[in-house]
């Protein structure tokens, strides 16, 4: 017994094409990436306006300087993601087929190259602007998931990014009319496997968002310097790697021992961060409490 793969037809027969109008083609990754950036970024500015969250340092930073990093956070996803992909999954494309590289429409993008990208791009905003990273990184990580979620749903929808071979009831056979004539066939063939991105999106999108979502709004570790970075880097890691045990390894890449996957090898630095991250948040002493009207301000950057 599986369950069958869902025909999520596009309005027109071409790939990932969401919505075809003459020469204008939105594609499922595009949809996910600006639906995400979008309602990140509303997110992000709903966080530092909620004067309540705000009890022992005013917000990290405005509404407004939110307006002007979200630019910034977009770049450092695109590019980061796609070069990340690139440089960890497919390098042989930088000799075999360097404009490849920059077909960012056509998929294949590392959620860990663009956590790289959006690092530099909160870097080099804080040092810009004179705001503390760590705080800036607080309110851009609570967003993220957001994203996340929704670029997960797409690898659904594309029939890509599949797990495993497997038994259970819940497997999927990802093969449709659309997967068969965009590629000539099914690449995962038809055996049943584990939908593997919606593991993804359920953990690595949903239930990372509500933890960190308790971490702001119930816990307000929004006031502890990098502890809600270290709560995003800690969960993801774990999530990762527990998916990645039933999710299918990217091809081309190596044996790696020990049953590691790319993955995987990725996350283990994130769990290491994250770790010394709520350490060194937990560790460091709270200033006193804000006055009302200080914390009503929430608007001077700390």
């Amino acid at each position: 017994m599986t369950l069958p793969y869902p025909e999520i037809e596009p309005i027109v027969h071409i790939g990932s094409v969401a919505l075809q109008a003459g020469p204008l083609a939105i594609r499922w990754y595009a949809l996910a990436y600006v639906g995400g950036i979008l309602l990140g970024w509303r997110y992000a500015n709903s966080l530092l306006r909620n004067t309540a969250l705000w009890t022992h340092r005013p917000a990290p930073f405005t509404p407004e300087q939110m307006d002007d990093l979200i630019l910034w956070v977009a770049i450092g996803i695109i590019g980061g993601g796609r070069l990340g992909h690139v440089l960890f999954y497919t390098p042989t494309m930088i000799w075999q087929d360097p404009v490849g590289i920059f077909q960012v429409w056509e998929g294949g993008m590392s959620f860990h190259g663009g956590v790289i990208g959006v690092s530099i791009a909160m870097i080099l905003f804080a040092w810009r602007n004179k705001l503390d990273l760590l705080r800036v990184a607080d309110v851009i990580v609570a967003a993220y998931p957001i994203g996340h979620f929704l670029g997960r749903v797409a690898n659904f929808i594309n029939g890509e990014l599949w797990g495993r071979p497997t038994d259970l009831p819940w497997g999927m056979v990802f093969c449709n009319k659309v997967i068969e004539k965009t590629y000539g066939g099914c690449p995962a063939g038809l055996t049943p496997r584990h939908p593997s991105q919606l593991y993804e999106a359920a953990f690595e999108g949903l239930a990372l968002f509500l933890i960190l979502r308790w971490a702001t709004n119930g816990a307000k570790l929004g006031n502890r310097r990098g502890v809600v970075s270290g709560i995003f880097l800690l969960a993801y890691g774990l999530f990762r790697i527990s998916i990645e045990n039933v999710r299918e390894p990217d091809q081309g890449m190596p044996d790696f021992p020990f049953g590691l996957t790319m993955g995987m090898i990725l996350s283990i630095p994130m769990l290491i961060g994250g770790v010394f991250l709520i350490w060194r948040g937990m560790r460091e002493p709270l200033p006193p409490a804000l006055p009302a009207a200080s914390s009503r301000a929430a608007d001077a950057p700390a």
